[in-house]
């Protein structure tokens, strides 16, 4: 594979950095106050209540709704370490699966919203790309320790 100025799996390791920048931020424009106390949680019940699909509204209904100080902490949280793991490359394969399967747990969530679907869908591609093309080859934790190789 020939590339400008830097090698294939350096490329990729750009990929999988932007995409941890891009889960960190989704952390840090959260209003902590608000989103800990539940406001994160009731904005999507909204959402979930109104939704044309039925099993996203039984399954929020059972899943989230019966826990919206902890399911608060768990997305909040959950973006961290998804931002923080791709950006170290730390457990990159497991990061990618997880972040893959929170963007589609928000796309559905989110399925009426054209914008909020573009970005969880290239999120989601970009995911995929990452961890077929094994982007933890460069510049990572993983690679460093010979981790999934």
């Amino acid at each position: 594979m020939q590339t400008i100025w830097l090698s294939g799996a350096e490329w990729l390791a750009v990929l999988r950095i932007g995409l941890g920048l891009w889960w960190l931020e989704s952390w840090r424009h959260k209003d902590k106050k608000t989103w800990f106390t539940g406001g994160g949680i009731t904005w999507a019940a909204g959402i979930a209540a109104d939704h044309r699909w039925p099993v996203i509204r039984t399954s929020f209904d059972r899943l989230v709704k019966p826990h919206p100080r902890l399911m608060a902490y768990v997305v909040a949280y959950a973006e961290l370490a998804l931002g923080l793991g791709l950006i170290a490359g730390f457990l990159t394969p497991i990061a990618l699966v997880a972040g893959a399967v929170l963007n589609l747990i928000y796309l559905a969530l989110m399925i009426h919203d054209w914008a909020e679907q573009g970005q969880n869908l290239m999120m989601l591609l970009i995911s995929l790309t990452a961890l077929l093309a094994m982007s933890w080859q460069s510049w990572s934790l993983d690679g460093a320790w010979g981790l999934f190789l």
